[in-house]
């Protein structure tokens, strides 16, 4: 409990604290109206009879002493016959005084353990983030493999413990590596989890299989590796990685290369066409962008797909646009569309792209992400056409 000295200069703090609350303990009586300044203490003193006077030189560079009158067994009473303000200060401080440094001393180690409980308590609910360094490879295991679509898989990969985020600002994707018959294979996924999601990684990938496609006949290298992985095996992963960051609030960081600095651009409209897997970071933008209120940016969609099967993560898609249809708009194109398909059929065209994305202006910005050929021969020469500056425009 917190006692003074009081006298005519004012109250001087002193904190003590109880060594003990059973028999021989102090239980302090207050001093009398104008007996002067007192200092009360709750030690145990089973060497003093009661009505001994005793003198304490607990101040011994000063005249006056401390005279301990006692009342009752058990119960002492101080009184200071000094009461300047600096012979009460030297008291205080005085280093030989023992109940006093062991008050302070008690007093001093619970609050730096209360400091230190709180800030391990703290620390301890703070997520903890696995990607450190863009350049080392973490290895991740694979929790879980379920099936999406026909040719579509998804992989669930374990963080380091179940406090862990993965550590990827939006915008930003990984890469995957491993050594397949010899060679170095590697291929960059953007996950479908978000940096809040703690313990574990998503990422929806297309298997192309072997023998499957034409143009492709070994199919893709990674995508089988990674369908042949068992549950528990581990793979490498490395980022963040990217020349885009999305910042909040229609603010993105946007890098012209690798060795120039990020170049800050404002979009209140966000235009966005994908192909295929490309959705995966219009997804992770889309969900960053829709989750704040206060985030007045509007996205525009174009999604693109060889048939309807193939697209994936339609639901959750369908899902955030019936939500917020003031703020997400939604439109699909196939190469080939059943016959009451409701939306377009084809390659993006210069049509799609004037009814469906916001026209071209210094508040709006287009992304692309998709195979080469959708986004070379058909997105570029098509926005060119309508009057999107370079500037107006990235592709992942």
């Amino acid at each position: 409990d917190p006692r003074s000295v009081s006298s005519t200069g004012g109250p001087l703090p002193i904190w003590f604290w109880p060594l003990s609350s059973g028999p021989g303990a102090v239980a302090v009586d207050p001093a009398p109206q104008g007996s002067g300044p007192t200092v009360d203490a709750g030690v145990p003193v089973p060497h003093i009879r009661a009505r001994d006077p005793v003198r304490l030189p607990l101040c011994p560079w000063h005249a006056s002493a401390l005279e301990l009158g006692i009342a009752t067994p058990g119960t002492v009473t101080t009184q200071a016959q000094g009461s300047s303000p600096a012979w009460r200060l030297r008291c205080l401080l005085y280093p030989q005084s023992p109940v006093l440094l062991a008050s302070l001393g008690v007093g001093l180690v619970t609050l730096l353990g209360l400091a230190v409980g709180s800030y391990l308590v703290r620390r301890s609910r703070r997520p903890q983030v696995t990607l450190l360094d863009p350049n080392e490879k973490y290895l991740l295991r694979l929790l879980d493999k379920t099936t999406v679509s026909h040719n579509t898989k998804r992989f669930r990969f374990a963080l380091p413990t179940a406090h862990h985020t993965l550590g990827l600002p939006v915008g930003k994707h990984i890469y995957l590596s491993t050594r397949i018959d010899g060679s170095l294979v590697i291929r960059p996924y953007t996950p479908v989890t978000s940096d809040e999601d703690q313990g574990y990684v998503d990422l929806v990938i297309k298997v192309y299989l072997k023998g499957v496609h034409p143009k492709f006949p070994e199919g893709g290298k990674m995508s089988q590796y990674l369908d042949s992985l068992k549950i528990g095996d581990v793979v490498e992963f490395r980022g963040p990685s990217g020349l885009l960051t999305y910042t909040g609030k229609g603010h993105f960081n946007i890098q012209p290369n690798k060795k120039s600095p990020p170049e800050p651009r404002v979009a209140k409209k966000l235009g966005m066409i994908a192909g295929g897997t490309g959705i995966t970071p219009m997804l992770q933008l889309i969900r960053a962008i829709l989750k704040v209120p206060e985030d007045p940016t509007q996205c525009f969609l174009l999604f693109a797909n060889q048939t309807e099967k193939d697209i994936i993560l339609r639901e959750d898609l369908e899902e955030l646009q019936a939500r917020y249809p003031n703020r997400f708009k939604l439109w699909f194109t196939l190469d080939h569309p059943p016959k009451d398909w409701a939306y377009s059929k084809g390659f993006v065209t210069a049509d799609m792209i004037r009814e469906h994305l916001p026209a071209p202006g210094d508040d709006v910005l287009v992304l692309l992400c998709g195979p080469p050929p959708m986004v070379q021969l058909a997105c570029h020469p098509n926005l060119d056409k309508l009057g999107y500056s370079q500037k107006m425009r990235f592709t992942y």
